[in-house]
């Protein structure tokens, strides 16, 4: 085995999924209903959701058994290499060691899959014939398709339109693997309607996509909801990562001080550090830091508080960090990273001190990228160059401060099907945003009074 690559046997792939919940000082407040404003029960979530997933996301136990058809399923991609990026520690002449752990290496080229082909597995468990969901970059929406096409599900996906645009690859990965592909906002539901007749040229949101997912599967009786992030099971579905992770520093004689992920709606994130909460909680020295663009702070500069999953108002209230459901911010090529909310499992630990967060432009992430590509060689996707650009900065102040930590990011997945912001960068016609405070002050008025 090389020094740089720490890999494990197919019989390592965790066979249960871990719940943070049941290791955190404290839990988050229940989702509530829409309509009610009181907390949501099963019968609430199940129009959208099977009930195998709606366990999961109430669930208060620390492990969940994974069916053997989603294990033998992981065993196309999992499990997946950790490397030592020793090319880039001699470029930073940093005494921190750097590992990233590879996602990219999945048929659908992310992460996506380890939740992808968990929920269709349930879905088709209990007769569901189509899944609705929404994607911004698309690495989510080809991930479901590649899972549905698995289990002999139908797949509708909105795409937010400036994506759409932008990334027609991952639109044609999603229409290869059986899935119908629709800009959104459209002109197919109410709410996209609804978006189109106020602002036509709109480049929609994920919250507007998630808004026309939710209702095509809500008026549908054949047809669930699925999301790719921001949700419990989702999350517990992701710990695959984090709980290799722990192996193959084990392996490596290391323990890691630093975590890093980027964040959108927290999937990755949550998939690499939430297997080390156990560790944190017993007082060893982790920092966990999550990542974001500064066009969509959310962390940041958002505010913890109830808010919508989506534009329409018609997704549980979840108590999280919030740009404000309205928030539509600018077409960044980070797509997954363009969410107004943060899962309500990153958020609270944020509240409470537990999780870090930093964001950046668009121009010293790209930077960081191609650093990242001529020494190690793996052109990261927009989203997870977020990630690869905090590891640059951690281990330069590593350098200046003469510490030896050990730095672990996640790199959630390729950007092969990203060469257009590559190519932008290249060309110097990136802009660097940061959303104005004013802007974000404007959009949270309107969250809901609970």
């Amino acid at each position: 085995m090389s020094d740089k690559m720490i890999t494990l046997s197919q019989n390592d792939i965790p066979k249960a999924w871990y719940n943070v919940v049941a290791d955190m000082p404290t839990i988050p407040d229940p989702p509530l209903n829409p309509g009610t404003g009181q907390p949501i029960g099963p019968e609430d979530l199940a129009p959208l959701f099977p009930m195998g997933l709606i366990l999961q996301e109430v669930s208060q136990d620390r492990w969940t058994d994974i069916p053997e058809e989603i294990l033998k399923l992981y065993a196309m991609w999992r499990p997946s290499p950790l490397f030592r990026a020793t090319r880039l520690e001699e470029k930073l002449g940093t005494p921190a060691k750097i590992y990233y752990k590879y996602e990219g290496g999945s048929p659908a080229g992310s992460h996506k899959p380890n939740t992808a082909v968990a929920q269709a597995y349930y879905n088709k468990e209990e007769g569901v014939r189509r899944l609705a969901t929404e994607t911004g970059a698309g690495q989510w929406g080809s991930a479901l398709s590649m899972a549905c096409s698995f289990f002999g599900l139908e797949c509708t996906v909105y795409m937010v339109k400036v994506s759409y645009h932008q990334k027609p690859y991952r639109r044609s990965m999603m229409q290869a693997w059986g899935g119908q592909v629709i800009p959104s906002p459209s002109d197919q539901t109410n709410a996209g309607r609804g978006i189109l007749e106020k602002d036509p040229d709109s480049p929609g949101s994920l919250g507007i996509a998630i808004s026309e997912a939710v209702e095509d599967a809500a008026t549908h009786d054949d047809t669930k909801y699925s999301l790719g992030s921001v949700l419990n099971h989702v999350l517990m579905h992701q710990t695959v990562i984090g709980l290799e992770v722990k192996k193959q520093l084990e392996i490596a004689g290391d323990k890691p001080s630093l975590l890093i992920g980027a964040c959108g709606g927290g999937s990755n994130f949550a998939g690499l550090v939430f297997p080390f909460m156990p560790e944190k909680m017993a007082g060893e020295d982790i920092r966990f830091l999550a990542v974001e663009p500064t066009s969509c702070p959310t962390l940041t500069k958002g505010k913890y508080a109830y808010d919508f999953g989506d534009t329409a108002q018609m997704t549980p209230i979840i108590p999280m960090y919030t740009l404000g459901h309205d928030f539509v911010p600018p077409g960044i090529h980070a797509g997954g990273l363009r969410y107004h909310g943060e899962a309500a499992l990153v958020s609270i630990l944020h509240r409470d001190g537990i999780v870090d967060a930093v964001a950046y432009t668009q121009n010293p992430v790209f930077e960081a990228a191609l650093m990242f590509a001529r020494t190690e060689g793996i052109l990261a996707a927009p989203e997870s160059a977020h990630a690869v650009k905090a590891a640059v900065d951690e281990a330069v102040r590593c350098k200046e401060e003469g510490k030896e930590e050990v730095i672990v990011f996640n790199l959630s997945g390729h950007g092969l099907l990203d060469l257009t912001a590559y190519d932008a960068y290249l060309a110097g016609e990136l802009e660097d945003y940061t959303y104005p405070d004013e802007k974000i002050a404007e959009s949270l008025k309107n969250l809901p009074q609970f």
